[in-house]
């Protein structure tokens, strides 16, 4: 500690302060007359430094209080505060803390971790405002994202809980996509994904006011689009929510406004199916048409009850034509085997094998047909059809073999339907040689109904028909 000479203590002015000699080693230390406790530390390098030293209890404590550079007095308002921080100031505050028995060392240590708090604050905020609701969009569809690699049984949905198929992974990221890109078929560009300009902004200004304000919008001119955006968006925010990087600062509630509901409206429930009379027609347009991999596919979807992904993405180790049976990529239990029976057998066996894919496709960019509503609407045209979706298919599987007298649980688990109903859950376990049954007799009925004479013996419809010693010849 510095000594209290005479020469050491005198009234500080800005004169007098640089004025102060240094030491010839080490550190001087010179005091105010004025304000008890303020002093001025200089060292032999010549750096000056006010402090405060002072009694807290039987110890005397010496703080820092700044450069010599800050104001020593300043003026004070009305009140008697001072009007900016100063020496003399600072000087006070800490005598007054003192006095109260208050270390002011911990007190400054206690007054940097709120400021580096605040600062952590602010850094936080400015993140949040440059966290882009596509950069959590895409982090999301990556997270989700199928693993190629993995092989089938390990892709159980079942055993890897979050993890989407590669149709449900395609379409949530083409929600988000930018557009921009050349159009697979015909000139231009694509159009931006339905959510695009709602998560271009900021992930913290993504809220129920914007989310409601995007539902509105989007459903007077595809209400079909609305509601599938906005239960992608909610599943999204969920996932943020858990999420330890965007969890404190997405917007929890963003799509749980109290008009979300009817702005939303009722989801339209597709009832489109074919009729028994209707049979003859579609089956003659779907048979007439120039793609032999369209035709074959279109009437797959028709006689398996499929959904349009499971037979479009069938690869050729997926048929077994020795056991009859198919392996579909089953969107609910990761696969599943349904009987192959004796048409689509014929239907599949007429088609070219250029690569993996049953149904491919020259044009596809995988290899394999991936727009088969193309020719299906061309087809529903020509047979005077109005509205007969690809989805419809399955439907119109479910609701025509009602006919055969074929047992709704038989007809679900060939569809790969849940069982519903105790009996069907927890006692039924039907093979698969007596589901080959039920469609057979459900193929053959839709077969005679749209007038078809199909030769089961025969490997190709109106083709190739088996003879003596395995040879085929053309019918």
């Amino acid at each position: 500690m510095g000594t209290r000479a005479t020469d050491n203590r005198f009234e500080f002015t800005r004169e007098r302060i640089e004025a102060a000699p240094p030491p010839q080693a080490g550190q001087r230390f010179y005091w105010d007359r004025t304000r008890p406790g303020l002093g001025l530390r200089v060292t032999a390098a010549g750096a000056r430094a006010f402090v405060f030293e002072g009694k807290l209890g039987r110890q005397t404590v010496r703080v820092t209080i700044g450069p010599a550079s800050m104001p020593i007095r300043s003026a004070k308002d009305k009140r008697g505060a001072p009007l900016v921080t100063s020496a003399d100031s600072e000087a006070a505050r800490l005598a007054g803390l003192m006095a109260q028995g208050v270390d002011p060392r911990r007190e400054y240590r206690d007054r940097l971790a709120a400021q580096e708090e605040k600062n952590e604050q602010e850094r936080a905020a400015r993140l949040r405002e440059r966290v882009s609701g596509l950069v959590a969009w895409a982090e999301y569809c990556e997270a989700h994202k199928p693993d190629e690699a993995a092989p089938r049984e390990g892709r159980d949905r079942k055993k890897q809980r979050g993890v989407w198929n590669e149709r449900t992974h395609r379409e949530t990221v083409a929600y988000a996509s930018a557009g921009g890109a050349p159009r697979r078929r015909g000139p231009g560009k694509t159009a931006p994904g339905p959510l695009h300009d709602l998560l271009d902004r900021p992930l913290a200004r993504i809220e129920a006011d914007a989310v409601l304000a995007w539902v509105k919008k989007n459903r007077r001119t595809r209400q079909t689009t609305a509601q599938l955006g906005f239960r992608l968006l909610s599943a999204f925010i969920s996932w943020c929510v858990q999420h330890p990087e965007y969890k404190g600062i997405v917007q929890a509630d963003a799509c749980r406004h109290r008009d979300m509901t009817a702005a939303l409206g009722a989801p339209r429930r597709k009832d489109d199916c074919l009729t028994k009379q209707q049979l003859p027609a579609w089956f003659s347009a779907v048979r007439g048409l120039a793609s032999p991999v369209a035709l074959a596919y279109l009437q797959a979807l028709l006689l398996t009850g499929a959904r349009r992904e499971e037979v479009a993405s069938l690869r050729w180790h997926d048929v077994d034509f020795r056991w009859n049976t198919l392996t579909l990529r089953d969107k609910t239990e990761g696969e599943r085997t349904i009987p192959l029976t004796p048409y689509v057998a014929s239907l599949l066996q007429a088609l070219p094998r250029r690569n993996a894919w049953v149904f491919s496709s020259p044009r596809g960019k995988d290899g394999r047909l991936v727009e088969p509503r193309i020719p299906h609407n061309r087809a529903c045209t020509v047979a005077g059809i109005e509205g007969l979706t690809l989805h419809g298919l399955r439907r119109s599987f479910t609701t025509l073999s009602e006919w055969t007298g074929a047992p709704s649980g038989a007809v679900a688990q060939i569809q790969g339907h849940a069982p519903s109903g105790t009996q069907e859950q927890r006692y039924k376990r039907r093979p698969l040689d007596l589901l080959a049954v039920w469609s057979e007799r459900i193929e053959a009925w839709m077969l005679a109904e749209a007038g078809i004479h199909f030769d089961a013996n025969a490997t190709a419809p109106g083709g190739l028909q088996v003879i003596k010693g395995g040879a085929a010849k053309v019918a």
